[in-house]
């Protein structure tokens, strides 16, 4: 078992690897390349005066990386490590952690094209029904979604949604509805009497060489201002949802895609097999009115979540 110091990490912490793992490989790793850059930016800002934590910061001390998987000889699934997070009065954070990256999720919308352009009349949705041993279920009921790998999520996502149910869909056809909700939203773990510090009338900061003063009325605006000022409140987490972020650092970007079909068409897909067979996936389509998604997908996360944003973003008028 070999290890190693993490790279920028202060104070020193040492990553301990199994015996089927190398620094090269979980370095080179996107999953941990992402989740360890996140973590040690979150991890910075208890720096400021401001921040939850700040009298007391919490440190990544060590990494034990308990198992990785493989695909195949070259390419590394899955990693389970044990991260110990602690401050210096000897109070802890969970750490356990199972890394397997970004995943998308497609809320694929159909509608016949015999009734009225532009209404919500008689929308049906694709869910994918197929085994899946970790839920011990050989039959549940998902929205498609797929592992990212190289490239753009859009990109992965039209390739899905081609694998999963054989619509080819334009990238520019994909309307990342994650992105559109959460690009205007922070997750701040600053005090909310260190952001009245900063907000409270007579308290200004410069922005563009000019005095602004913060009222907290706009919150959007203040936070605007705050960063040009030179305070960033911001973690960077990605635009996306988080099924299980007790233990896992799967993110999964939500893309909407609408198309009207011939009502043939979908009665052609109700209870067809697809995807590809070398994948060891026996995929069925289930076709399902929108107004009965919340329960006909009711175990699928990311089925709840599309359904509360697709709703969201039509309130918004931006789907």
């Amino acid at each position: 078992m070999s290890t190693f110091t993490l790279k920028g990490s202060d104070p020193s912490c040492t990553v301990h690897l199994t015996d089927n793992l190398t620094k090269a490989s979980l370095e080179n790793f996107p999953a941990f390349k992402n989740w360890i850059a996140t973590l040690q930016h979150s991890l910075s800002l208890q720096q400021d005066k401001d921040h939850t934590f700040h009298s007391a910061p919490y440190k990544l001390r060590k990494i034990d990386v308990q198992a990785a998987d493989w695909f195949g000889e070259k390419k590394l699934g899955f990693v389970k490590l044990q991260a110990e997070v602690t401050n210096d009065n000897e109070e802890w954070l969970p750490g356990a952690v199972f890394l397997r990256g970004g995943s998308v999720g497609m809320l694929i919308i159909l509608q016949p094209d015999d009734v009225e352009e532009g209404t919500e009349t008689d929308k049906h949705v694709l869910l994918t029904v197929q085994p899946r041993i970790a839920a011990g279920s050989l039959a549940l009921a998902e929205l498609p979604a797929g592992m990212l790998d190289d490239g753009t999520f859009s990109g992965k996502a039209a390739q899905e949604i081609f694998e999963e149910t054989h619509l080819e869909v334009p990238e520019n056809h994909l309307i990342n509805m994650t992105d559109l909700a959460l690009s205007n939203v922070t997750t701040s773990p600053f005090t909310q009497k260190g952001l009245e510090e900063v907000k409270k009338d007579g308290k200004d900061v410069k922005v563009d060489g000019k005095d602004v003063r913060l009222d907290g009325k706009d919150v959007k605006k203040d936070e605007k201002d705050i960063k040009k000022a030179g305070k960033d409140l911001r973690e960077k987490l990605q635009n996306a949802m988080y099924p299980s972020p007790g233990a896992c650092d799967e993110f999964i970007p939500l893309f909407l895609y609408q198309k009207r079909v011939p009502r043939s068409e979908l009665d052609g897909w109700r209870g067809k097999l697809t995807g590809l067979r070398n994948e060891g996936e026996k995929i069925t389509i289930k076709l399902v009115k929108l107004e009965e998604l919340w329960k006909e997908g009711g175990r699928d996360a990311k089925a709840l979540a599309a359904l509360a944003l697709y709703e969201g973003l039509k309130r918004e008028g931006k789907t």
